[in-house]
């Protein structure tokens, strides 16, 4: 009767055991599947449990430990201490003693519910085990049982075995304890003491150190933009690099203006790039249409001007090229660029004024040295900035005739001379002279065969007649007026034969004005033209002073009753022509005036307008640069 009592009960205690066996089997599954990415092999982590507790639901219950199995796989003795490293020392010494002896299985045969057993234990076996060791059916016990359960087991303690109370044995699922191999502890993935594993971050962590974004880049000095290397981008490549990466912002913080409420829309976000000016904003906006954050490509100034708007229409300006033209480079290229409109005002506002007082600083240091020297010998001449009769302005320019700068630059609107352009070179000289004899020495004034300009140092009614300055032509000017004057005369009928003599008589008056001290001696020299024309080189007052000649030119004489040399007479002869002589003598040449003013085209184009203060501008930029260059040697060909 009493063997089958004991059968009822294991019967009846059977049921739960079951189905305990197959969630610890499953559970195990589980966990060795977790350790598949884990690669220590010395280590384990242990599952912790308290004793007399119910029984845990499903998820909860955890399986043995290699520890807790390690008595059913191996021959190893029971250890006592608790301490992990302790336990790994035994291990370890226990497995290079029988390595030789164990064949490997798989974890699925290991794993596999068919191979697992149920474990009995003595009263020796709760001493072995420590409180995070395998289940056992003792765990049912209900803490929280009532006072009259305790006195009822209170009661029934003294019964016998036949007795109608259930006898809890201490039992254990033991995974793999039905295989006639050993499990090869290598083969098992374990956790290292000096591994961590971490959480899979979902994005969304509350406790996540969010950097703060940077603030909107501003220029403060003039280092921030100037000498700052800068490039083309195309809005694709932009918008890749914007979408990769993540702007450290989890959420869209907008606020409701009536509610307070922030919108909260979550990451990704949409990415927007807008071309405004030279620049591109890029903005990341959220699902509900909110701006999260916003980039700009370029620095920004104190009133906002965006930093590349700001260099390109300066930039336009210093290095002499116009809106039309840089609009539709920008053009053929599609790129952004700012409105005309605010093309010049950024000039007219920051450009222009910068410009004068930096000509200004650079002309007073000039002045200031020529005011020491005792005679200052200046050259001028007048540019119209339009070909034709149709110019709006003209430029005089004046030039130091020793060291070759600029020293002085004025521009004459024909507004200021009542639209009249033909006085407009007068003026500006007028304007020149006036300027330079308060501030220096002059000596000497050298201009062009202005006829204007030469009536104002007239000896009897002048208005420059009593400033003590010297008024001379330019050799070259008067070499091009007396060619024009024989060219001319050429083209009369039957008289062509000047044509061929233009050349030597322009090279005999350059030689003439180069030698002659005096307009007496000019005279002697310029008067023997007219004998060498007719093949006379030798006269009752002097001679030709030229070599041999050669054999083609005895065939081009000119007869002395001919009409050619009566015109060629009166050219020669003439007294107005005579009369400025001595102002060719001192021998100038205003030829690097000519240079200059072909530099002015660099920066004010006669083929373009410009309002007066940037065609101002454009001229003293032209002459910072002349001036900035002039000490350069002068560029030589291969032969010298």
């Amino acid at each position: 009767m009493a063997f089958c009592v004991i059968l009822t009960n294991i019967y009846i205690f059977l049921i739960p055991i079951t189905f305990f066996f197959v969630v610890q089997s499953l559970l195990c599954l589980t966990c060795f599947g977790s350790y598949e990415n884990l690669t220590s092999p010395t280590s384990s982590t242990p599952c912790k449990r308290r004793r007399n507790l119910p029984l845990p639901p499903a998820s909860s219950i955890h399986s043995e430990t290699l520890f807790d199995r390690a008595d059913d796989f191996l021959d190893a003795q029971d250890v006592e201490d608790t301490n992990p490293a302790t336990k790994f020392q035994s291990m370890d010494a226990s497995i290079s003693s029988q390595v030789t002896d164990i064949e490997v299985i798989t974890e699925e045969e290991f794993n596999d519910i068919r191979n697992s057993t149920i474990g009995w234990a003595d009263n020796t076996w709760e001493d072995d085990i420590g409180e995070n060791d395998s289940w056992h059916p003792e765990m049912e016990m209900d803490d929280g049982s009532s006072s009259e359960e305790e006195e009822m087991m209170g009661e029934d303690s003294e019964c016998s075995d036949d007795s109608d109370i259930d006898y809890v044995p201490y039992l254990c699922v033991r995974t793999g304890g039905a295989l006639q191999k050993s499990k090869w502890l290598d083969t098992l993935p374990a956790v290292g003491l000096e591994e961590t594993v971490h959480d899979i971050d979902d994005g969304h962590n509350s406790s996540e150190v969010i950097p703060p974004l940077p603030e909107k880049t501003q220029v403060l000095c003039k280092e921030d933009i100037i000498g700052q290397p800068a490039s083309i981008v195309y809005h694709s490549c932009l918008k890749q690099l914007a979408q990769y990466l993540v702007v450290p912002i989890p959420k869209c913080n907008t606020k409701d203006p009536v509610t307070d409420a922030e919108c909260g829309a979550l990451r990704p976000f949409e990415v927007k790039i807008t071309s405004r000016g030279t620049s591109v904003v890029v903005e990341w906006i959220c699902h509900q249409g909110h701006s999260v954050w916003r980039w700009n490509s370029q620095p920004t100034l104190k009133y906002g001007m965006h930093a590349g708007d700001f260099m390109l229409s300066s930039n336009s300006l210093l290095s002499g090229n116009n809106y039309g033209k840089v609009a539709l480079l920008f053009k053929f290229m599609n790129l952004g660029i700012l409105h005309r409109t605010t093309f010049f005002k950024i000039q007219d506002a920051y450009c222009v004024d910068a410009i004068e007082d930096y000509w200004d600083d650079k002309r007073s240091a000039i002045i200031t040295r020529l005011k020491s020297k005792d005679g200052v010998v200046a050259l001028g001449d007048g540019r119209m900035d339009s070909p034709g009769f149709s110019a709006q302005y003209c430029t005089y320019t004046t030039m130091d005739n020793d060291s070759k700068e600029i020293i002085s630059i004025v521009n004459i609107d024909k507004r200021e001379t009542q639209k009249n352009s033909v006085i407009m070179e007068k003026e500006a000289f007028i304007w020149t002279f006036e300027t330079l004899h308060q501030e220096i020495r002059l000596q000497e004034f050298c201009t062009d065969a202005h006829s204007q300009i030469s009536a104002l140092f007239n000896p009897t009614k002048g208005r420059f007649k009593d400033s003590g300055v010297r008024h001379t032509l330019d050799i070259w000017h008067g070499s091009k007026n007396l060619g024009k004057k024989i060219h001319a005369a050429g083209l009369r009928k039957g008289c062509s034969i000047l044509l061929t003599w233009s050349k030597e008589i322009c090279n005999h008056f350059w030689y003439c004005c180069k030698t002659a001290q005096n307009t007496y001696q000019f005279g002697d020299m310029w008067t023997g033209l007219l004998h060498h024309v007719q093949g006379e080189h030798e006269w009752a007052l002097c001679c030709c002073e030229h070599g041999p000649l050669s054999a083609d030119r005895e065939k081009g004489w000119i007869q002395s009753d001919s009409e050619v040399f009566q015109l060629l007479s009166e050219i020669v002869l003439d007294e107005h022509w005579l009369k400025n002589v001595e102002k060719f003598l001192s021998f100038r040449s205003t030829a690097e005036l000519e240079s200059f003013h072909n530099h002015i085209l660099m920066y004010a184009s006669k083929r373009f307008s410009f309002s007066p203060p940037v065609y101002k501008a454009r001229t003293l930029l032209a002459a910072l640069d002349y001036n900035h260059h002039v000490h350069r040697p002068v560029k030589r060909k291969a032969d010298g």
